[in-house]
């Protein structure tokens, strides 16, 4: 009547109800694996789910468009506390890694302090991450911004040095907390040498700041009003989850720990727009030579 064939017209109605249950399928494998990580993006997302794809015959196009169908894409969130203190009477360290080439894991640590909770009970993540394969190696959460929480974090990633033998930097901002004699003595006793950003220059501390971002957009951190030991719990499942399941760009998507696992791969660099330099991220950083 239409001028189209049965055959022609029942094909179609059979390929819109297989494409309608491979989205269904597919938004129910993100749904489990944002349980775990509520806000992880859709590259990365192809990547885990890569093998259960190519069953559903769905490439990376088509699963990004199932995902904008059904409102799964992540939109960033930027937020921004300044947790830095460098006007203090203790010494200030030069910054000599800027040109450095990482090329192993526990080359280079990262630390850095975040601010994380809400304005009625705020608390303070430190962490200290390998520069080279963006593991946290050692966290801690405190409400106040003391030395102390910055030595327990530098204290964890110690013990978890693989090959104490190698000499180790650690750069950082200049804040109180690492320019402190506590911490300074910390540092001289783990036999590492010190070093510092030299100015307000994010891209002197991009790992650092791109790991407190990943935390807090991915893992949403910092949305909740609970007391200290809920939270403390929180980042702990949350950096777990991050080091042994989260795939990462710069490590060719990689998780952390098998990344932290082999030397082989050259690391990426963040680059700095307007100029033809490449900068290592970091905002605390620990550095084995």
């Amino acid at each position: 009547m239409f001028g189209i064939d049965r055959q022609v017209y029942y094909r179609k109605i059979k390929r819109r109800k297989d494409k309608q249950s491979n989205a269904f399928k597919v938004v129910a494998m993100v749904k489990e694996i944002r349980q775990s990580m509520p806000r992880i993006g859709s590259k990365k997302l192809y990547n885990i789910l890569n093998n259960e794809l190519k069953e559903l015959k769905i490439g990376r196009d088509k699963f990004i468009d199932i995902l904008r169908a059904n409102h799964h894409l992540i939109v960033p969130k930027r937020s921004y506390h300044v947790t830095t203190n460098s006007q203090h009477r203790f010494r200030k360290h030069q910054n000599p890694i800027l040109e450095l080439q990482i090329q192993r894991p526990e080359q280079v640590w990262v630390s850095d302090i975040t601010y994380i909770g809400k304005r009625e009970n705020p608390y303070y993540l430190s962490l200290v991450t390998d520069a080279y394969s963006k593991k946290i190696m050692g966290f801690n959460v405190a409400d106040n911004m003391n030395t102390e929480s910055s030595l327990v974090a530098l204290r964890n990633a110690v013990k978890q040095r693989k090959d104490k033998g190698l000499s180790l930097i650690h750069h950082s901002d200049r804040g109180l907390q690492y320019c402190s004699n506590e911490y300074q003595k910390l540092v001289n006793k783990s036999d590492i040498n010190c070093s510092m950003t030299q100015n307000s220059d994010p891209y002197e501390n991009a790992v650092a700041e791109r790991i407190n971002g990943i935390l807090k957009q991915e893992f949403n951190i910092d949305k909740f009003n609970e007391k200290l030991p809920f939270i403390k719990l929180l980042v702990k499942n949350a950096i777990e989850i991050y080091n042994q399941k989260r795939p990462h760009y710069s490590n060719y998507l990689l998780t952390h720990d098998q990344m932290h696992d082999q030397s082989k791969i050259v690391m990426r660099t963040y680059k700095r727009k307007n100029s033809c330099k490449n900068h290592l991220a970091t905002a605390s950083l620990i550095i084995f030579v």
